[in-house]
């Protein structure tokens, strides 16, 4: 039996398109591995290209937000939903990227018991709102991120950001993804 990411019988496109396998080589280099997100998207190229688009527009590409405060947001969210895979990926990459393994474990089991400045307060509260009771996200909501510095760019990219995870969250519970086994012993 070939060992898939997750409980649904997709595997990957063999052989992969000459970019993605590009891609994957890029990741195994950088990474040390081929993330499984990455891998259980891949019996679909198009819906590889897709997801792996947005995922780089959204947490990637230029913000006002920092790569840390956009994976904060990731397991936060992650952490309200529950999710296996997300939280134990982005969990890695919150102690990596802050340099606190505390942190991250904190941000998994309850962001508000992490010391955080106004700022990261703010944007975890909204992200919590828009992913319990999305329908009542309000103008005081935006002004409470306005409040502590966010832009109108920022407020999209925050909502952005916890968006993804939602959806994210919801594919890996569903099909049951797991997480490759690496990211446990990452920056502890």
């Amino acid at each position: 039996m070939i060992d898939l990411p997750t409980a649904l019988d997709l595997p990957m496109v063999d052989p992969l398109p000459e970019d993605t396998q590009k891609y994957f080589d890029l990741c195994s280099e950088k990474l040390g591995m081929i993330p499984n997100v990455l891998q259980a998207y891949a019996f679909d190229i198009e819906k590889l290209n897709a997801f792996a688009g947005l995922y780089n527009d959204i947490m990637l590409a230029a913000s006002g937000l920092s790569k840390l405060e956009r994976e904060m947001i990731a397991v936060t969210v992650s952490s309200i939903n529950k999710c296996y895979y997300c939280l134990t990926a982005h969990g890695a990459a919150v102690r990596q990227l802050s340099g606190d393994p505390t942190l991250g474990e904190m941000l998994v089991m309850n962001w508000r018991a992490a010391r955080l400045d106004a700022r990261q307060e703010a944007m975890l509260q909204f992200a919590e709102t828009l992913t319990l009771t999305s329908a009542s996200i309000e103008e005081h909501h935006r002004d409470a991120l306005r409040q502590v510095g966010f832009s109108e760019r920022d407020i999209w990219d925050i909502a952005a950001t916890a968006s993804l995870y939602n959806m994210t969250n919801r594919m890996a519970s569903a099909t049951d993804m797991r997480p490759n086994d690496d990211y446990h012993a990452q920056a502890r």
